[in-house]
């Protein structure tokens, strides 16, 4: 039996009201600690208290769903350090947008695992530099396994949100990853609505279809790009497959012309309006990331008042938050947990 379905004590309630516990989800692991996508930052995550892990899938030349936040591999591995591997160096378009690199669809799972990964802003994280060659790219199947191992030893389930990259990509040319997701989830009795999974993607029509295939709750994710499928009256029709509108954060508070936080938007009442909830992404605590007001020191790199953006978030009244930081998100929220209804989040451990 998965050890998903064993552990009996009840999973802290998914939100579906202002004073429901707000989620926190690892994005991509702690990748404000540890490079990005690798079992380390899962675990270093888990380890911190986020509920949820987040780990981007994209498959292999062999069809094996990996954890990648795109399929180019040069700024997240030593890919360009093996000789072996100079000759697959190619043009890809993306999106429409020509991307040249190594891909992942052009290596056989035995060839990723040969790679290593890295740190992607190395400039901005010198500190996650230090781990630089020393991770492998893992598969679902291992992230599975660690968030089962995690779960035990915390006593309860940790969730997954696993975000499909690409699909209709990927499936042009023989990979289509929809599939491999839902047999993974299949095989550890995580197809059920109760399950504590989350599945993400910015395509519609991949979602559209996944929608008979899945009892999970499904994610529409919105960026600046996409911001139409944002929009009041579309809302309605997102809501006709997704259950969450996964939204860049901007769009759910705005910045002014001097980078401050402005007045919230009418996105989360829109949304809840027809049924869905809002998650926003990526809380980081960076100045870089941060609006100008919440910003300490000069340096990009520096750490800011992060605290104060996740407050003005849960305020707003999102239902939970990816971040990089899973340690500040867990924080933050309990403190706003306890300031706006006097309650705790998280028993003693």
């Amino acid at each position: 039996m998965s050890l998903f379905r064993a552990i009996t004590k009840p999973a802290r309630q998914q939100p579906s009201s202002p004073a429901a516990t707000p989620l926190v989800i690892a994005h991509r692991g702690a990748s404000g600690y540890r490079p990005e996508h690798t079992l380390a930052a899962y675990q270093l995550a888990m380890e911190q208290g986020a509920d949820f892990v987040e780990p981007d899938l994209v498959p292999t030349k062999d069809g094996v769903l990996v954890a990648r936040h795109e399929s180019e591999l040069s700024r997240t591995t030593d890919v360009a350090l093996h000789p072996a591997f100079a000759g697959r160096f190619t043009t890809r378009v993306h999106d429409g947008v020509r991307v040249e690199g190594w891909f992942t669809e052009d290596f056989t799972l035995d060839e990723l695992k040969s790679l290593r990964a890295k740190e992607r802003m190395s400039r901005l994280r010198r500190h996650s530099r230090r781990y630089d060659g020393l991770f492998t790219i893992p598969t679902l199947d291992e992230v599975l396994d660690l968030v089962e191992r995690q779960s035990r030893a915390r006593g309860e389930v940790i969730g997954i949100c696993p975000e499909l990259k690409q699909p209709s990509y990927f499936e042009s040319i023989g990979l289509a990853s929809e599939q491999p997701l839902v047999d993974a989830l299949e095989l550890r009795h995580l197809n059920r609505p109760n399950a504590r999974v989350f599945v993400q993607s910015f395509d519609p029509t991949s979602l559209s279809r996944l929608r008979s295939r899945l009892k999970v709750p499904l994610i529409q994710l919105v960026g600046t790009r996409e911001s139409h499928l944002s929009s009041a009256d579309v809302l309605a029709q997102v809501a006709s497959y997704a259950d969450v509108l996964g939204a860049d954060k901007d769009l759910v508070l705005p910045r002014d012309a001097e980078g401050r936080l402005a007045a919230r938007s009418g996105l989360v009442r829109d949304a809840r309006a027809v049924g869905l909830d809002v998650f926003v992404w990526t809380l980081r605590n960076e100045n870089r990331f941060l609006p100008t007001d919440l910003r300490r020191g000069g340096a990009p790199r520096r750490r800011g008042c992060a605290e104060a953006e996740y407050s003005a978030f849960l305020d707003a009244g999102v239902a939970a938050v990816f971040s990089d930081h899973p340690d500040t998100a867990v924080g933050a929220r309990d403190a706003w947990m306890a300031h706006t209804f006097g309650v705790g989040t998280r028993p003693t451990r």
